[in-house]
């Protein structure tokens, strides 16, 4: 190991190893510097890789050339395919990771990558030289220097552990926390935000009674999240987990206990923000409390252990409380808890300081990417630290920046959010936020996406040619059956029609139609991808006019150097928002909150006037 690196990534989380892993693939010297080596690639969290949204960006990790989508299949215990019955806009795939298997995988990725070391250290400064990173500073005060710098810190920048009226300074695993990087990054002039997000009780299988639960298989067809390897678990040996519900009980305890939660009265000094899409248990029945129940599912976290881990019921509360609100819940009568429940708080920067390279704006050749910037979810945070190994490898080599576009991948929505809206509490994915989720299929990462793995040096040339083989082969099978008519019965009568117009009818099947008939052999991702383009066709090119639109104001620039408050008659938070965020575009400028239409009206006129736009 030298003290000379190319790039230096700081944090063995699901970013970091993602950020690690590109950076070296790509050649160049990487150092990734974490806390404790053993936690690298741990789940501290839920034991699942993937869900609604996030597993469409497992799938765009992999089609860019990342690890977690491979990495997962290998170590699964189960798997479903969130939504089947709906369209396939908001289909989803969804494992259960195994807990111990999961990160001895990854960690023997990194260990076996070539240009990559490892090294076990808590890093509490950077080396900053003319608003440019050099390196990095340990706890020991050893400087290690490098080129760029790839902060994935999770939720270990001065960490609270938060139960009942108690808290402990700690990250995740009792581990050690950051104690003076954020200071630090204040110092650099860096905005700091406190945020918080928790974790449920994890409970003893054998104390369970599953007779009260209801059972919830893995799906019986296997599924992948790479598009290069096959299925390697049997169908029909997955682990099961189990669906129970909150009973009043429940919400009686909750709701007579809610000053002793940490997040409700336990602790007054709590400013962090938790995060609204994944609530404690508390946020849910103050927030809901119309609703009678709320379902719970009981998750296995291993193969190699019996610890189950309570889908749905994070607290905060002491742990008398949570050992009465565990056993309130069906089939946890006598339930023994394993490790409490816990909330932990932590600092994180403004995302808008940072540019969609996820380099950052205060500082050059500083990458940020995970909890750091505002998310939650190992995905959102995988995500993030590809694009940010990509683009640091990018401008090492002098090349633009890889900048997905909203209509291109959940991540490239992901990311704008993030730097053109800013958040306050934890940003977690979710369809809703993707205007285009029609054209941001599970189905199709691949086609969107693998193109830019190929050329940023992600891909290799045998996955290449297996895209431009899958591609060909959609086009050949879509005039096939442009040009091939069947014949059908419709009121008595025998009519011709061809395969493409007969399968735009309602509750029409593809492989059916090519199976009666014999003559056409195509593998099943190639049949169901033109099935969708042909079935959905309106509706993709409905979506598609949309984005058009969109890129079309994507395209008009913003100089760098614009002063925002020599624009005159912009509204005061119009003009406030623009001079924090420097939107590149007007369709960025567009999507900030507080920027409203007559203002961008007002801000492309100046641009006439005084730029030529």
């Amino acid at each position: 190991m030298n003290n000379n690196y190319e790039v230096i990534v700081v944090g063995g989380g699901h970013a970091g190893v993602e950020s690690a892993l590109a950076t070296a693939r790509l050649g160049h010297k990487t150092l990734l510097i974490t806390g404790r080596i053993e936690n690298i690639a741990t789940m501290p969290c839920n034991p699942s890789i993937g869900g609604s949204a996030k597993g469409i960006i497992v799938r765009e990790i992999d089609a860019l050339g990342g690890e977690m989508g491979i990495n997962a299949d290998k170590t699964l215990i189960q798997m479903k395919m969130l939504n089947s019955s709906k369209g396939p806009a908001v289909r989803s795939l969804r494992a259960q990771a195994d807990k111990i298997t999961y990160p001895k995988e990854m960690q023997k990725v990194l260990k076996n990558q070539a240009n990559l070391d490892i090294k076990e250290a808590m890093v509490e400064d950077l080396i900053i030289e003319n608003k440019k990173v050099k390196g990095i500073i340990t706890d020991k005060l050893e400087k290690i220097e490098s080129k760029i710098v790839i902060l994935t810190t999770g939720t270990y920048l001065k960490s609270d552990i938060l139960i009942g009226n108690t808290r402990t300074r700690s990250g995740p695993h009792d581990e050690k926390p950051s104690q003076h990087l954020s200071d630090k990054l204040r110092d650099y002039g860096f905005k700091i935000l406190r945020l918080k997000t928790g974790t449920p009780p994890r409970i003893a299988k054998d104390t369970i009674d599953f007779s009260k639960t209801k059972i919830e298989n893995g799906d019986p067809k296997s599924y992948t999240f790479s598009h290069d390897i096959k299925p390697i678990y049997d169908v029909n040996n997955q682990v099961p987990c189990h669906l129970i519900y909150t009973t009043p009980e429940t919400h009686k305890i909750i709701l007579n206990n809610l000053n002793k939660s940490a997040m409700y009265g336990g602790l007054d000094d709590i400013t962090g923000i938790g995060p609204r899409y994944c609530p404690s248990i508390e946020d849910k029945l103050v927030r809901f409390s119309d609703k009678e129940r709320h379902q719970l599912f009981l998750e296995p976290e291993s193969l190699y252990y019996d610890d189950i881990y309570i889908q749905g019921f994070s607290t905060s509360m002491p742990k008398d409380v949570q050992e009465q609100m565990v056993k309130s819940l069906p089939g946890l009568e006598n339930a023994k808890i394993l490790r409490y429940a816990y909330a932990i708080e932590y600092d994180a920067i403004y995302p808008t300081q940072i540019n969609a390279s996820l380099e950052t704006k205060v500082i050059e050749n500083l990458f940020t990417a995970g909890q750091i910037n505002g998310t939650s979810g190992y995905e959102e945070a995988a995500a993030q630290g590809l694009i940010a190994g990509i683009n640091a490898s990018l401008k090492l080599r002098n090349k633009e920046p890889l900048i997905l576009k909203r209509n291109e991948a959940y991540i490239g929505v992901l990311i704008d959010d993030l730097v053109t809206k800013g958040t306050k509490e934890p940003y977690r994915m979710l369809t809703s936020r993707a205007e285009y989720r029609l054209l941001l299929r599970h189905d199709n990462a691949d086609l969107r996406l693998r193109e830019y793995g190929y050329q940023v040096g992600l891909i290799n040339e045998e996955k290449y040619q297996k895209l431009l083989n899958k591609k060909e082969n959609i086009k050949k099978l879509t005039d096939e059956i442009k040009n091939t008519k069947i014949t059908i019965t419709q009121n008595n009568k025998k009519t011709s029609i061809t395969i493409y117009d007969y399968l735009k009818t309602p509750s029409t099947s593809l492989s059916e139609i090519l199976n009666k008939n014999n003559n056409l052999t195509y593998e099943e991702e190639v049949i169901e991808q033109v099935e969708i383009q042909v079935k959905y066709d309106g509706y993709i090119q409905k979506v598609k006019r949309e984005a058009e639109k969109m890129l079309k104001n994507e395209e008009k620039q913003i100089p760098n150097d614009i002063d925002y408050n020599k624009v005159n008659n912009l509204a005061t938070e119009a003009r406030q928002k623009l001079n924090e965020v420097r939107p590149k575009t007007i369709g960025q400028a567009l999507r900030i909150s507080g920027v409203n239409p007559s203002d961008i009206s007002i801000l492309m006129v100046y641009l006439r006037k005084y730029y030529n736009e």
